[in-house]
C-alpha cells in the first residue's frame, strides 16, 4: 500500500502541483490550508490506524497566525511520524529550530520536485527503519521478561527468582491454580540455564493413563509386553542433558512416584523389560495446582518424594489477585492474533472497544490467564469488522441470547409450544441478519449453525 501524505500549506497552487508531483511517484496525498485543519486532519487519521498518515510536509508560515514561531510550537503534535518542513525564507536558524523540535528535514522554497522525492524517500525508509527496530526492541523486552506478562508485584518477584536460580541445577517445585503460566516459568528456567542447547522435555502427570505412564518415563524392551514390537526410548532417555518438566505432578500414581524417586536418587533407572541399567543426567523441574501437604496428609502424595523436588519452590497467583495484569495481557494475545492474522493475509487489524475491555478486567477468571486467552481469541473468531464488543463475548460465554434475552419462551403463554419455537428462531434469525448487516455468513456464525442451515430456515420461515 502507497504511503499517505497530509501536505499543509496556504498556497492552493502550491498544494496542487506538489500533490500532483507526489501522485505521479505514487503516493496518496491530502492537503490543508491552515494548521488548524492540518493538526484536526492527522488527528482524526490518527484515530483510524488504517487510514493514518505516513508523512507530513508543512510549510511553517501558515494561517492563522503566518509565524514560523507559532508553528515551530505545534510540531510536536506530528511527532509520531516523519515531518518535513517548508520555508519561502532560506534561514537557518529557523530551520535549526524546526528539527530541534522533531522535523526530519527541511526545504526551502521553490521547491525542486526530484529533491523532494529524494527526501521523502529516505525519510519514509528510514521511519520504516525505526519501526522495525522498535519491534525488535518489543520482542527482546518480551523475552528479558520470560514470557511473563504483566508488571503486578507477583510477576516481578517471579521474573527475579527465574533469574537467580536458572544458572543452578536445583529442583524447582512450581505451585500455584491451573491457568497460571507454571510451563512457562519452567521453560524460561530451562532457557535460562547451561541446558539450554539440550532438550526440554515436558511430561503432563495426568495426561498419560497410569498403566502407560512407566513405560512412556522409562521406555521399554521389545516384547516387554503386548504390542512392544521394538525397543523404544522413554522420555527420561530423550531428556538426558536437558531439563525434565514434571507438570501436575500431584495426578502420578503412588506406585510411580515410588520409582521416580529411586530415578532422582540413584540417577537410573531400569526400562520396562530391561535388566540393563540405564543412566542420565537431567535437572527435574515440576508443579503442580494441588496443596501437596494436604495431599501428603491424605495419603496421595509421597513426603520423601516432596522433599526430593521441592529444593526451590516458586509460587503462581491467579489473576483476580493481580488484576493489573489483565490489560497488558490482552493486549498482548491481541498482538499476537494480529500476527497471526497478518500471516494468512488478513488486512484488517483486530481490536477491543472500551466495553468489553472494562468486562475483562471485570470478570474474575477461575482458569487464570489459560480462560482468558481462550475467551478473547474465540470472541476474535467471531466479531464483525474486526472489532471485539461485549456482545461476542456473550455469546460465547452463553451469558445471553442475540437479542439480549428479549425473547423468551414463557411457561404460560397460551401458544402451542411449535409456534413459540418458530417465533423465537424468527426473531433470533432476524437480530443476527440485523446485527451482521445481512451477511448470512456472520450471521449462521453468530447463530451457531451453518450458511446453507441459516438459508433452509429463511425459506422456511419466508423472511425474505
Amino acid at each position: 500500500m502507497s504511503a499517505r501524505i497530509l501536505l499543509v500549506d496556504d498556497e492552493v497552487a502550491f498544494c496542487e502541483l506538489t500533490s500532483l508531483w507526489l501522485q505521479q511517484a505514487g503516493y496518496q496525498v491530502e492537503t490543508c490550508f491552515n494548521l488548524n485543519d492540518g493538526l484536526e486532519k492527522f488527528n482524526r487519521a490518527s484515530i483510524n490506524e488504517e487510514q493514518d498518515f505516513n508523512l507530513v510536509i508543512h510549510d511553517l508560515a501558515l494561517p492563522p497566525s503566518f509565524r514560523p514561531e507559532d508553528t515551530l510550537a505545534q510540531l510536536h503534535h506530528f511527532n509520531t511520524v516523519p515531518m518535513l518542513v517548508l520555508t519561502g525564507h532560506n534561514d537557518k536558524a529557523l530551520a535549526i529550530k524546526a528539527i530541534e523540535q522533531g522535523a526530519w528535514d527541511f526545504i526551502s522554497k521553490p521547491v525542486d520536485p526530484e529533491l523532494l522525492k529524494i527526501v521523502i524517500a529516505r525519510a519514509l525508509d528510514k521511519h520504516s527503519l525505526l519501526q522495525q527496530v522498535s519491534k525488535l526492541e518489543e520482542q527482546l523486552n518480551t523475552q528479558t521478561n520470560f514470557g511473563l506478562i504483566g508488571n503486578s508485584p507477583a510477576i516481578q518477584n517471579t521474573r527475579e527468582l527465574i533469574q537467580r536460580i536458572s544458572a543452578t541445577q536445583v529442583p524447582v517445585f512450581i505451585q500455584g491454580p491451573s491457568g497460571t503460566g507454571k510451563e512457562i516459568i519452567a521453560n524460561a528456567i530451562h532457557q535460562g540455564s547451561d541446558r539450554k542447547l539440550q532438550p526440554f522435555i515436558s511430561v503432563h502427570c495426568g495426561a498419560i493413563p497410569a498403566d502407560l505412564l512407566e513405560s512412556e518415563l522409562f521406555g521399554y524392551k521389545k516384547g516387554a509386553f503386548t504390542g512392544a514390537e521394538k525397543d523404544r526410548k522413554g522420555l527420561l532417555a530423550t531428556a538426558d542433558g536437558g531439563t525434565l518438566f514434571l507438570d501436575e505432578i500431584g495426578e502420578m500414581p503412588l506406585a510411580m512416584q515410588v520409582k521416580l524417586l529411586r530415578v532422582l536418587q540413584e540417577g537410573n533407572y531400569y526400562p520396562v523389560g530391561s535388566r540393563e541399567l540405564e543412566s542420565i543426567d537431567i535437572r527435574l523441574l515440576s508443579a503442580t495446582n494441588r496443596d501437596v501437604p494436604t495431599e501428603i496428609k491424605a495419603g496421595k502424595f509421597r513426603e520423601d518424594l516432596y522433599y526430593r523436588i521441592k529444593g526451590l519452590t516458586i509460587s503462581t497467583t491467579g489473576l483476580s489477585e493481580r488484576k493489573e495484569d489483565i490489560t497488558p495481557l490482552v493486549n498482548y494475545f491481541l498482538d499476537l492474533f494480529n500476527a497471526k492474522h497478518n500471516s494468512n493475509n488478513h488486512s484488517e487489524k483486530l481490536k477491543i472497544n472500551a466495553e468489553a475491555c472494562q468486562w475483562f478486567l471485570n470478570t474474575p477468571w477461575p482458569g487464570n490467564v489459560r480462560e482468558l486467552k481462550n475467551t478473547l481469541e474465540s470472541a476474535a473468531a467471531i466479531c464483525l469488522n474486526g472489532v471485539i464488543t461485549l456482545q461476542e463475548i456473550q455469546l460465547i460465554r452463553g451469558e445471553t441470547t442475540l437479542e439480549n434475552e428479549a425473547v423468551k419462551i414463557r411457561n404460560d403463554s397460551a401458544e402451542p409450544l411449535e409456534d413459540q419455537v418458530r417465533n423465537l428462531e424468527i426473531n433470533l434469525i432476524n437480530t443476527a441478519l440485523e446485527k451482521s448487516q445481512g451477511n448470512k455468513t456472520h450471521s449462521a456464525q453468530l447463530l451457531g449453525i451453518t450458511r446453507q442451515g441459516l438459508i433452509n430456515k429463511i425459506k422456511r420461515y419466508q423472511l425474505d
